[in-house]
This record gives C-alpha cells, structure tokens and sequence, in this order.
C-alpha cells in the first residue's frame, strides 16, 4: 500500500551574507508549511550565507551549530520533517551541506555534495558518502542541486539502489540575468535527469530552489529563479512559479512508491523494463 504525504517545497529569498534574514524567512516558511499540513518541507541550498557568497570563507558554523540548532527547534516545535542546505564549518574543510531532521528535532542525515560546479572550489570541499534513512515515510535519501545534473545522475542511481523511495534535493538553480518568464527556465537541465530516476525507479524526486538576485562571489548579477519540481513516474507532480521574486510555498501530494526490489534484482527488473545498462547509468 502506498503511502501518501505532503511536501511543502519552500521557495525562499536567499540574500547573500544575510544568515539573520535568511533564517528568518526560512523559520516563517516552516511555520506555514506546518500550519497548512505539511509532512515535510524542503528549502533550498545554502540558505544561511547564500550560494558562493564569500562570507562562506569566513563566516560559515559547524554543525550542530547556531543555524542547524535553530532548524532542529523549528522542526520539534512545529512537528515536522525539515530538509535544508546549509554551509559547514568543520576544522580543516567547509562543505555544502544538507541536513535531513525529523519531526523531534534530530538530525537523521547529514550529507555534503558531492558533484560541485567549478566555480564552487575555492568555497566548499567534495563530499565524500550517500546514506539513505528509514523514516515513516519510507527510505529518504538526500542529495543537493548539480548532483542531479545528467552528468551527476550516477549520484541519483547509488541513492536509489540503496532503496531510496524519496530523494530530497536542496538547490539553487541559477540562470543569466537576461532569462525571463518567456524562456523555458528547465530546458531538459531539470525535468530531465529527475525523470530518469523517477521513471526507472519508480521513485519521487523533489527540488526546491531559492531566488533572488545574486550578490558577490563568481556569480555575481545573476539570478535564482525558483521553479522547484516534484517529479514521479508519471511526471510532474508541482512546481513552482518561475521568477526571481517567486518567494512561496508550493504543496506537494505524493505518494510514496513501494520499492521492493533489492541488490542485483534491482538491474534485472531495469532489464524487465526494457533498459539496457547504459541508458540508466
């Protein structure tokens, strides 16, 4: 039997360098998720210091630390699952991070990204482990933005062959200045590479981005433009609005699929389904 949950996904204003203001938000946004029935609620990528903003050399916290401290209240207090990014602090690296907390506060996964844009190098170092946890509402694996780029989608299928039935991805999808309503914002980046999971699988894949206008750091005066997804097999199941002023919460109705195959039976029900090797991988 299926089970069913709701996703808000929490397309928050990241201001670069602002942790107060970001946290604010992101609290408020947990706040409503809550309210209007929220299971679990997915923010964005680095949302204390913003993406590739140069306080992160300076100013990111470790975790447990004042940013994740004030989440995990926020989760216990409102009773919910919450999925966010955030920077990390740790004694000889920094790391783009995503935490996973459930409902009484306490950080069940914590995982550091792996597949890093160039640009990213000078500020957060190479995650180095996938984990999936159970959790009432099934096996949640957790992974961050360009990880499901096609080029990173190996990321994508490890999570699944360890049984993932939902992946929760924070992002920050980032487009040129000049990009506009009129232009298809997922031109198959998106859409895509969450397909392919969801459809060989049978898994359900959600994004949520941040927007706003790009401040400091290599990407300077570009933009974050919203549009996160939730993607099934049978395709989108939301997403949200596409422009850099789209601060909302989207809800998601899912249902979680029950994923029964294990090990080796996973590449042969693949092969049932008509996959050759090199098209999943």
């Amino acid at each position: 039997m299926k089970r069913k949950v709701k996703i808000g996904m929490g397309q928050l204003l990241v201001e670069g360098g602002e942790p107060a203001r970001n946290m604010d938000r992101a609290e408020k946004m947990i706040i409503e998720a809550s309210q209007k029935g929220c299971q679990i609620i997915l923010l964005p990528e680095t949302l204390d210091l913003g993406w590739t903003h140069p306080s992160v050399l300076k100013e990111a916290q470790p975790i447990p630390g004042p940013y994740s401290d004030r989440l995990c209240a926020a989760a216990k207090k409102f009773g919910i699952f919450v999925c966010a990014g955030l920077t990390e602090k740790m004694p000889q690296k920094r790391h783009n991070t995503a935490l996973l907390i459930n409902s009484k506060g306490e950080i069940i996964v914590k995982y550091h990204k792996i597949n890093e844009l160039t640009v990213e190098h000078p500020f957060y170092d190479i995650g180095q482990s996938l984990s999936v946890v159970d959790t009432e509402f099934g096996k949640i694996g957790v992974n961050i933005c360009a990880d499901n780029y096609i080029d990173g989608l190996p990321i994508g299928h490890t999570l699944a062959r360890m049984g993932a039935q939902l992946i929760l991805s924070p992002s920050s999808w980032t487009v040129d200045y000049s990009v506009d309503e009129t232009m298809d914002p997922y031109r198959e980046k998106w859409i895509k590479p969450y397909s392919i999971l969801a459809k060989a699988y049978d898994l359900v894949i959600v994004g949520t981005t941040s927007v706003g206008y790009i401040v400091g750091g290599p990407y300077e005066g570009k933009k974050m433009v919203g549009c996160s997804l939730a993607v099934d097999k049978s395709g989108i199941i939301a997403r949200g609005l596409f422009n850099e002023f789209a601060g909302e919460l989207i809800i998601a109705d899912v249902e979680i699929p029950e994923r029964n195959e294990k090990g080796t039976e996973i590449g042969q029900m693949l092969l049932k389904k008509g996959y050759r090797y090199e098209e999943v991988i």
